[in-house]
């Protein structure tokens, strides 16, 4: 019986979860320097480490509007890109636990997704008692262009 182990999130009043393998740490929300002329979601810059790293507004990212930023905001800093080189922070709404999934408790994402969040970022849907958590893919949540365009960025 084999398991994973994702870090739970809330953006607005939905849990989403992303597997811990690809986090490298969850922050809370640092001033960000805005960049002129990139998309909306990008929410801007910060140095993390002696590296800079951009951060993207999860809420504006799946169009689910914005909010403000509150003291239960954090950033999740991720590996993108496979290699390990490319990190980018997920500013989400609240980081609520580290939870481990059966993997048997985890369906393939339904045909058809409220709220205009496209489905290719899905990787599946986790039932745990009475709750329904989205676990996203984080290597999908940004097309090939926008993570090269984000390396340049960096």
């Amino acid at each position: 019986m084999s398991e994973k182990q994702l870090v739970v999130f809330r953006l607005g009043q939905e849990e989403y979860a992303i597997d811990i393998l690809g986090v490298k740490e969850i922050i809370k929300y640092p001033k960000t320097v805005k960049l002129p002329n990139t998309p909306d979601f990008v929410e801007g810059i910060v140095n993390y480490r002696d590296s800079v790293i951009p951060i993207l507004d999860l809420n504006r990212r799946f169009k689910l509007g914005g909010k403000e930023t509150g003291d239960s905001t954090r950033v999740i800093i991720v590996n993108i890109g496979g290699t390990g080189d490319r990190q980018v922070g997920f500013m989400v709404d609240q980081v609520e636990e580290v939870l481990r999934l059966k993997t048997e408790c985890i369906q393939e994402p339904p045909e058809t997704v409220s709220r205009g969040m496209d489905r290719q970022y899905i990787r599946g849907v986790g039932k745990l008692e009475g709750r329904l958590i989205i676990i996203l893919d984080i290597e999908r949540v940004l097309s090939d262009k926008e993570k090269a365009d984000l390396q340049e960025i960096s």
